[in-house]
């Protein structure tokens, strides 16, 4: 029996307002402003620069920035850093203090030329987060497949002592075949918790060389998010597609697109950092980068899978929605971004993020700090 033509119209009505009111929750973000470190600056005897990961410690409201300085400009390590903004403007960006982060054996992380010497890890660290639970810093390294230096996640105090290191799965490390594991200077970039501390994410910045190609000027790549427990045990691994470049680089240079780090969302959801470089000209590169809200719920647990490529349509990435193009803020300058972390909360209850550049130690580039008031609830 059909139903009173006003009965379906209640039933549209309240299946649109539940529609509406499921996008008004989807995550979104407004951009509060953006501000530089002066050029140039040192503290406690280092040179400042390289911030490659971020975190927010809200005991005393103030950011971790790990540098990836590989010890050639200064000894491998943190630094302590201020921001003063609110709702309406990102007002001041202070650097306030600097931590150095030590080998298993207390000594400092060397430079290549004193690692071929006398031994030791050859820094590249890429992402930093607090342990929910605890407060220790945990750090990632891209490692050196030329030094035979793997890829680590890595667990230190307030202070820079070694506490721990993560055992990670095979697929992170560097191998003897050509064509298997991740690629130099393209390994473990991106680092998060999950909301309660109990497990870990982590991501390589582009496809392991048997999950197919880097992305280029027309396709994008395929890499890898995968879920850790705190003991290192792979939970469930997922297929994430790259864009391809959103620069153009000058003819004959060189361009890439990759994750450059991921944050955890309290529902399970992950937000990612995709970013581009182009060498426009010698030793000068231009910079694009996208946020995305990525949903697995969907997706194929590929944690048992040796390769991707050929594996054609028999697994199902995640699906990713884009929330920000830097490209299109307004802005006259982005640059090299590589760190994503949450902020404090501003006087109407919304949460901050915020998202930090690697000046690369360049005069020509800058430690940007972009600062966004969150929309949805979180």
């Amino acid at each position: 029996m059909s139903r009173p033509i006003h009965v379906l119209r209640i039933v549209l009505l309240a299946v649109g307002v539940l529609v509406d009111a499921q996008a008004a929750e989807r995550f979104a973000l407004r951009l509060i402003g953006v501000r530089a470190l002066p050029a140039g600056q040192a503290e406690g005897g280092t040179r400042v620069g390289g911030f490659s990961g971020i975190d927010y410690d809200a005991s005393a409201d103030r950011w971790l920035a790990i540098s990836d300085d590989r010890s050639e400009h200064s000894p491998a390590r943190f630094y302590t850093v201020k921001l003063d903004y609110d709702d309406k403007s990102v007002r001041a960006a202070e650097v306030s203090g600097v931590t150095v982060l030590r080998q298993r054996d207390g000594s400092e992380y060397p430079d290549r030329p004193t690692a071929m010497k006398r031994g030791g890890d050859v820094p590249d660290f890429e992402a930093l987060r607090l342990d929910p639970r605890d407060g220790t810093v945990w750090y990632t390294s891209e490692g050196d497949s030329r030094l035979k230096l793997n890829p680590f996640v890595r667990r230190a105090t307030r202070d820079g002592a070694f506490t721990a290191e993560l055992p990670l799965p095979g697929s992170c490390r560097f191998s003897a075949e050509t064509k298997v594991g991740p690629r130099y200077n393209l390994s473990l970039e991106s680092l998060t918790f999950s909301p309660n501390g109990d497990s870990l994410w982590i991501a390589l910045e582009a496809p392991l060389q048997q999950d197919g190609a880097v992305s280029t000027q027309k396709t994008g790549g395929t890499t890898r998010l995968t879920r850790l427990g705190r003991d290192g045990k792979v939970l469930a691994q997922y297929a994430y597609g790259l864009d391809a470049w959103q620069l153009m680089p000058a003819p004959g240079r060189e361009g890439d697109n990759g994750l450059s780090e991921m944050l955890a969302l309290p529902d399970g959801r992950l937000l990612t950092l995709e970013r581009t470089g182009a060498e426009v000209s010698a030793g000068r590169w231009a910079f694009a980068a996208r946020l995305y809200e990525v949903d697995l719920s969907g997706a194929t647990d590929v944690k048992e899978w040796a390769a991707l490529v050929g594996a054609g349509e028999k697994y199902q990435p995640a699906t990713k929605r884009l929330i920000f193009d830097f490209a299109k803020a307004g802005q006259t300058h982005v640059d090299n971004l590589e760190g994503l972390a949450w902020g404090r909360r501003l006087v109407n209850g919304h949460a901050t993020l915020v998202v930090v550049s690697d000046d690369n130690f360049l005069p020509n580039q800058e430690t940007q700090f972009w600062v966004f008031e969150v929309l949805s609830s979180l």
